[in-house]
């Protein structure tokens, strides 16, 4: 990301998707849905790193370029930031269980660029940002489906 200016950057957004042991089933259909929101033009991935907690809760990261086999992620890896800190890393594997692993995405909104740098331009500043979690929609959606069913 040195060669983009920040004046026309994005938001920058990260997520955590942890795989538990039993429950982890890696196709490739991640990868392809990444690179093609990156090509697409929709976002610049910034960074990524896989998370392992082990059965003790001990925390292992490995950053993308230490996979062997990156298969078509291999485009991306020579651009990525490795931003993330040790106490970074801690936080963010906080919240897992253990034997599980997680990977860890950091990118910038391209699509929103635009928008941001008018913003900028014109004095406004960010003061809150959120994400509502599909869970939390998902349940909001069929709270309202059930109670509109018990009028009926």
């Amino acid at each position: 990301m040195t060669d983009v200016s920040l004046d026309s950057s994005g938001p920058i957004d990260y997520l955590v998707v942890e795989f538990p042991a039993d429950a982890a089933n890696f196709t490739g259909e991640m990868a392809e849905a990444l690179l093609s929101l990156v090509d697409g033009g929709l976002i610049r991935v910034i960074d990524v790193l896989i998370l392992f907690k082990d059965d003790n809760g001990e925390i292992d990261a490995m950053e993308l370029s230490d996979v062997d086999d990156l298969g078509p992620l291999q485009e991306l890896e020579a651009e990525l930031a490795e931003l993330l800190a040790e106490e970074d890393v801690a936080h963010l594997a906080a919240g897992m269980e253990p034997g599980s692993t997680a990977g860890v995405l950091i990118w910038e909104n391209l699509w929103a660029a635009p928008f941001a740098s008018a913003a900028r331009r014109s004095g406004g500043q960010l003061i809150a940002n959120g994400r509502i979690p599909i869970q939390a929609v998902i349940a909001s959606i069929e709270a309202d489906t059930n109670t509109i069913d018990e009028r009926a």
